[in-house]
């Protein structure tokens, strides 16, 4: 198992991209794919189609989302938990992304998959 844990400048406020992140409408407009997402803890979500499934554990608004992932049908000791902090900074929002007990076998796509899928298509959608 492997931790992620990176920075990317998001050119929108925090409250913007909360939004985005947690309202299921917003996810689809951003991830161009369909999504089912409530923001409550104890709910489970998909992203990207089903590509990504997993729960919602805790929501601070407009700063910090907690989830957790799930990989197929495997069963590990220790959840995949995905923090998200929503940080000010002076170009719009500094998002720290912390994965952590990704599986080996998946962690280079998990970890491509947050900077050229997420965090991009993210940057793309305020940026238009």
């Amino acid at each position: 198992m492997k931790d992620f844990k990176k920075y990317y400048i998001i050119p929108a406020p925090p409250e913007d991209v909360y939004l985005a992140l947690t309202i299921e409408a917003t996810i689809m407009l951003w991830t161009s794919d369909q999504a089912t997402f409530v923001a409550e803890p104890n709910t489970e979500f998909t992203l990207w189609d089903g590509s990504i499934v997993g729960k919602n554990l805790e929501f601070e608004p407009n700063k910090k989302i907690v989830q957790q992932w799930f990989f197929g049908e495997e069963e590990t000791e220790s959840p995949s938990i995905v923090t998200l902090k929503l940080h000010e900074h002076n170009q719009g929002t500094s998002l720290e992304v912390r994965h952590t007990n990704i599986p080996d076998d998946v962690f280079d796509d998990i970890a491509d998959g947050w900077t050229h899928e997420y965090a991009a298509s993210l940057i793309d959608f305020y940026d238009e």
